[in-house]
């Protein structure tokens, strides 16, 4: 097992309210072939998309798993985006539906929404404004034998029960897919990898094809190459990040599935191998909402 400093990482309470989802006047988005189109995009609850689904071929734009979480307060709000982890436990404190459990499954930048996945008879129960709180962990989570490898954005748990191996002091990680840092779009040049996500770019046909975007999945984990999320979003010839699929396809140009980092390093200290199955919902507290499903 990986060797951290989980006993020594903070947990604490964060929380907001389901965010309604907001629009201009205007309702048309630019494709980026230049067609203009009135779609879907993020907040709210979103009843038949989650995590685990495909992220291409949707009738929308930017679209977020399950339930989006915003705080009105920017202060409390970019608290919430940085305490949060994906695998972190919410729980529902207000509403028809107080008392029930979620899951966090991602963080999107530029909205500033954390995303909860909750079971279906829960969503049916849920309001705009309902509130949620999260138990914050995470932040500051550290390999203690590759100082070298900051982690982000990932509940500790979690991150132990990814199959991650550790082989001539790399760490050999399970990945659906490589990304090469080419495609890597909206959010790049961002100066914390710890809030938000930045997207994989797909207006080019030919590149969709390489990644495989017909059968990539919210959750999925990907290895971003030559990508460096340590201190801020950008290239870096070497590096390594891998990251988790939070939103969906998107239309604009320069933007995509979105992507939001757990691990990163400056040279070549993390490897991958090839599974198909590297996606969050096996794993942590996933596997109690997903049970069946991926058995």
């Amino acid at each position: 097992m990986l060797k951290t400093n989980m006993e020594k990482v903070v947990i604490q309470s964060v929380a907001g309210k389901i965010h309604s989802p907001q629009s201009l006047r205007n309702p048309f988005r630019i494709h980026h072939s230049g067609k203009s189109m009135a779609l879907p995009g993020v907040g709210g609850i979103t009843y038949n998309v989650k995590v685990g689904d495909l992220v291409a071929g949707l009738a929308g734009d930017h679209i977020e798993p399950g339930v989006s979480l915003q705080n009105s307060n920017e202060s409390e709000n970019f608290a919430l985006m940085k305490l949060s982890c994906i695998g972190n436990e919410a729980t529902v404190i207000s509403g028809d539906a107080k008392g029930a459990k979620g899951v966090v499954t991602g963080k999107h930048g530029g909205i500033e929404h954390v995303m909860i996945h909750f079971d279906q008879e829960t969503l049916e129960k849920m309001s705009i404004d309902d509130k949620i709180q999260i138990k914050s962990h995470g932040l500051g989570l550290a390999l203690t034998k590759y100082p070298d490898i900051h982690v982000l954005n990932i509940d500790p748990e979690l991150l132990l029960d990814l199959n991650i191996r550790e082989e001539n002091g790399k760490l050999i990680v399970p990945v659906t897919r490589k990304i090469p840092a080419y495609l890597m779009g909206s959010g790049i040049g961002n100066p914390s990898g710890y809030l938000g996500d930045y997207d994989i770019t797909t207006a080019d046909e030919e590149a969709n094809i390489l990644i495989g975007l017909d059968t990539m999945r919210f959750g999925d984990i990907v290895l971003l190459e030559d990508c460096d999320n340590t201190y801020g979003r950008g290239y870096l010839k070497g590096a390594r990040s891998i990251g988790v699929v939070i939103h969906s396809d998107c239309i604009l140009m320069g933007h995509g599935p979105g992507v939001t980092t757990i691990l990163s390093v400056k040279h070549p200290q993390i490897e991958v191998v090839i599974d198909e199955n590297a996606n969050i919902t096996r794993f942590g507290l996933f596997k109690s909402f997903f049970k069946g499903i991926n058995d």
